[in-house]
């Protein structure tokens, strides 16, 4: 999977890079199936992971998306994306590869014009509330080239590079410990086969592309092609987090549609499937794996694994590193007790400038918030985005392994925390 993987998160750099932020929430307003189209085709190519797209899509509604158009988006994005399209091609054929996509945009339609047609009869957001953020991309080609390197190598890398590595650790289990003739049990069972999976794979977290090697390895152990793309579809589109956010955001009945949206389409294609498509489309791959697995691996393949887990493990560590409050990692100023010697300097005389201007000048406060269930940087630069809108901050900085919110400006506790829970997630005063 390793050279696709690199050329997949290549890709997503370049996206995030050179296509504006505006792109993404210019045609969702309306609650017409013309903004659940374009929500979908937005989301399938998108590579966010599933707790990143709950964030992205909480901002769309607050910037005036239907309720249809992000329940689209909620569900067609997680299910794929461009790094993971190429790795389902690569482990598990181009019929799989092929289908994976058509499923989330069909299941992404079916479900946001279902919330539609539910909630008709209700008030879109209210666009006097809105504050929309200023663009931050870069300016210039090479600097956007170094943005897209940064975001697809080090950023994507700690967003799923965990959950990919989880993914492969258990198709590894599963390909020792798994008998050989678990799943023949039930293969003249599918639709049992397939109820069995969704129990297992709506509630826990898996990311698109962590998905594929367990799917891989199922098959190896006899499950059938149907309920692998089962799994590869219901797993990154559903989890406790999201469907917890989706029911407070986007209230009960859009919740409800959500999920059975998912699992109707998951079943659908899975029983197409197995069931009128030629099985060898999508085992033959899944055959050559198991036929040439003990065979030396071409040395590029070799060279691009080492790359991939040299670039997972320089995230995982970035991951987990606290930055420097004065932002810069490298400045070398801060202390045993992670104080910045920089940021002192700078409030001191930000401090001498404000006594000296006492009766033109307000004092800011620095609070602090602890924001409870981020868990990428996606979810990060959201919660940034939404509280540095509000009216008297004049400066955030989120801290995503520490889940600290610094706040900087005149603005009540109140309006931050309101901020942080209409992403779906939980804040309070430090």
């Amino acid at each position: 999977m390793s050279p696709y993987l690199l050329l997949g998160f290549g890709f997503a750099g370049l996206l995030h890079a050179f296509v504006p932020a505006q792109v993404y929430h210019r045609y969702l307003s309306k609650n017409d199936f013309r903004s659940v189209l374009w929500a979908a085709m937005i989301g399938v190519p998108l590579p966010l992971c599933s707790c990143g797209v709950i964030p992205t899509a909480m901002s769309l509604r607050k910037e005036g998306a239907s309720k249809g158009a992000t329940t689209s988006f909620l569900i067609a994005t997680p299910q794929t994306g461009i790094d993971s399209i190429l790795a389902t091609a690569s482990l598990l054929g181009i019929p799989f590869a092929i289908i994976r996509p058509i499923a989330a945009l069909v299941t992404a339609l079916f479900g946001g014009q279902l919330v539609n047609w539910a909630t008709k009869n209700e008030t879109s957001a209210n666009s006097e509330t809105i504050r929309k953020a200023s663009e931050e991309r870069p300016k210039g080609f090479w600097n956007k080239i170094k943005e897209a390197l940064k975001y697809g190598y080090f950023e994507m890398m700690q967003d799923i590079g965990k959950w990919l590595m989880i993914g492969l650790v258990v198709a590894g289990l599963i390909t020792v410990f798994v008998p050989d003739d678990f799943f023949l049990y039930f293969n003249d069972k599918p639709l049992l086969t397939m109820l069995m999976v969704l129990a297992v794979s709506v509630p826990m977290y898996v990311c698109a592309t962590g998905s594929i090697p367990i799917a891989a390895a199922l098959m190896l152990k006899g499950l059938s092609p149907g309920a692998a793309l089962v799994l590869l579809m219901a797993g990154p589109a559903c989890n406790m987090a999201s469907i917890m956010v989706i029911g407070k955001v986007l209230e009960k009945k859009t919740m409800w549609v959500y999920l059975f949206s998912i699992i109707l389409g998951a079943i659908t294609f899975g029983l197409l499937i197995d069931l009128v498509l030629p099985t060898e489309w999508f085992t033959s791959s899944i055959q050559a794996t198991k036929d040439c697995c003990a065979e030396s691996p071409a040395i590029f393949n070799v060279i691009c694994s080492v790359v991939l887990g040299i670039l997972l493990i320089v995230a995982l560590i970035l991951r987990h590193k606290h930055p420097c409050s004065c932002g810069d990692d490298h400045c070398g100023c801060c202390d045993d007790d992670d104080h910045c010697k920089c940021d002192a300097e700078h409030h001191s005389h930000e401090h001498n400038h404000s006594i000296e201007n006492i009766e033109n000048h307000k004092v800011m406060e620095k609070k602090k918030f602890k924001v409870d269930g981020m868990m990428c940087n996606h979810c990060r630069a959201n919660v940034e985005k939404s509280i540095k809108n509000l009216q008297g901050v004049e400066h955030v900085e989120v801290d995503l392994s520490s889940g600290i919110a610094v706040v900087e400006g005149n603005v009540s506790d109140e309006e931050v925390i309101k901020a942080i829970e209409s992403l779906g997630y939980k804040g309070k005063r430090m």
